[in-house]
């Protein structure tokens, strides 16, 4: 598993270093050979955060006890990525003292105090700008924990809601079960008492027919 997160990060230094230099050629450039390098570095900037998302992956399949090393690198990757970033939107708003002097004119060495004004102005409108989209994936993050949350809850719920009618069926069989050993022992007991009755009955008779034998034998003794 970590042989995957070390072919991304290959990738990943091949590919920063690519834009790194590029970045820096930027500013040296002007019309449609600066558009089409922007547009190259702006691709070359989504590959790297693509490759971001599969170390991340790649990470939460890693066992515990190995992924903190590999959370510490892919940190500092995203911090990479996070400065090139920064110094790609400055770069595209720069411009080579050739192409400056030709904006300005004669008034290039008299407006070069504006100029610079107006970098550090872009440049904190840049850094706001990262701060709310940085703020704007914080709120996307929570968000989605929080839906995923609720998700969870419903789940919970649900399943409590299985086990309560669960607990409740046994309950209604328990009780049934009771009421029937309540009317099993009620014929028990009366079967019971019945052949008591019955016993006592056979000893009852049993004692009058061996008194009537007794009687007879006694009564045909006399008579002789």
């Amino acid at each position: 598993m970590s042989s995957d997160f070390e072919t991304y990060e290959q990738d990943f230094g091949t590919i920063t270093a690519e834009v790194t230099n590029k970045i820096g050629k930027i500013p040296k450039l002007s019309g449609e050979e600066k558009t089409q390098l922007v547009l190259n570095v702006d691709k070359q900037l989504e590959e790297v955060k693509e490759l971001l998302e599969q170390m991340d992956l790649e990470v939460r399949e890693i066992p515990i006890q190995s992924r903190a090393m590999y959370n510490s690198r892919l940190k500092s990757y995203k911090q990479e990525v996070e400065k090139l970033e920064k110094d790609f939107k400055r770069s595209r708003i720069a411009y080579s003292d050739e192409v400056r002097n030709e904006l300005l004119g004669d008034d290039a060495i008299s407006s070069e105090s504006q100029l610079i004004k107006l970098r550090e102005e872009r440049a904190h409108l840049l850094d706001n700008t990262e701060k709310l989209e940085r703020s704007s994936r914080r709120l996307e993050a929570g968000y989605q924990i929080a839906v995923e949350t609720e998700q969870v809850g419903q789940e919970i719920l649900a399943n409590l809601h299985t086990d309560r009618e669960k607990i409740q069926r046994a309950r209604e069989r328990l009780r049934e079960t009771d009421a029937n050993l309540g009317k099993s022992s009620r014929i028990l007991t009366g079967m019971l008492r019945r052949i008591i009755q019955n016993r006592v009955l056979v000893f009852v008779l049993g004692g009058i027919i061996l008194l009537t034998i007794i009687l007879a034998i006694y009564l045909n003794l006399r008579s002789h």
